[in-house]
């Protein structure tokens, strides 16, 4: 894919981020995936880390290598002609480089970051590691010629981390550290109240992306509460499956 599609389609993903009204990425995992989310109508992608690796044998928490996951990007990317994005996890190991270079090589233009060091017992990354990270995806992003969208994930509520008390309040502080750090958008990620979401998304600087569940959720319900990106996470594939089983069911 030459560098000037990877420009537009890099540009193309960013100006669709509108707080308010947001961009629904449809978690993807492979080129079938793909091209149903694209055939309904949507204008970008996001591949999920977890529907990836259970498309492969393999579990989700970075169980797979980089290299999986570069090798299915670019079967999606040959199948469609849309902007993609990326889940990263934590970052497989590797450096800013090799993972911005690897994502431009497969034709994606996109990532999610997220703070969970699954490789080092689950750790959590400190705000300002975690940051330092977001920091040098953008700066290899940069040296690449293409504006990477650079999604920012804190996994604190995923975790329950700390005392609820001043949970959002951290991920405020910590997701605002990766916004300066270059990030384009925010992902505290977790299922939250209309009340908390409003607060995250009035108090951040950057467009938040919320996480949906296709087969519940009113579509028209997140942009009041000032979300800028929907992506499914695992839930597209997991509604999938549910339906798929309930349908093999009758013939097994």
């Amino acid at each position: 894919m030459s560098d000037q599609i990877l420009k537009q389609r890099a540009d193309a993903l960013l100006a669709l981020h509108q707080p308010g009204s947001p961009v629904v990425l449809p978690t993807v995992w492979d080129a079938w995936s793909a091209r149903l989310a694209v055939d309904a109508g949507f204008a970008a992608l996001t591949i999920g880390s977890h529907p990836l690796a259970d498309s492969i044998g393999k579990e989700d928490g970075e169980v797979m290598f980089f290299d999986d996951v570069v090798t299915r990007v670019a079967q999606i990317s040959a199948a469609v002609d849309v902007p993609i994005s990326v889940d990263l996890e934590s970052g497989y190991g590797e450096s800013a480089a090799s993972l911005i270079g690897g994502l431009l090589e497969a034709g994606a233009v996109g990532l999610n970051i997220e703070d969970t060091v699954h490789s080092e017992g689950k750790r959590l990354r400190s705000s300002s590691e975690h940051a330092e990270l977001v920091a040098a995806l953008r700066k290899a992003a940069d040296e690449s010629g293409v504006h990477v969208v650079i999604n920012a994930r804190t996994d604190l509520f995923l975790r329950a981390d700390g005392d609820e008390s001043d949970r959002v309040d951290r991920a405020i502080a910590r997701l605002t550290e990766a916004a300066s750090a270059g990030a384009d958008s925010l992902y505290p990620v977790g299922r939250h109240d209309a009340e908390t979401m409003r607060r995250l998304t009035s108090e951040l600087p950057l467009p938040v992306n919320a996480i949906a569940l296709p087969d519940q959720d009113d579509p028209a319900s997140f942009g009041p509460l000032g979300v800028g990106r929907i992506s499914f996470g695992p839930f597209l594939q997991r509604a999938l499956s549910g339906s798929a089983t309930e349908m093999l069911q009758r013939w097994a």
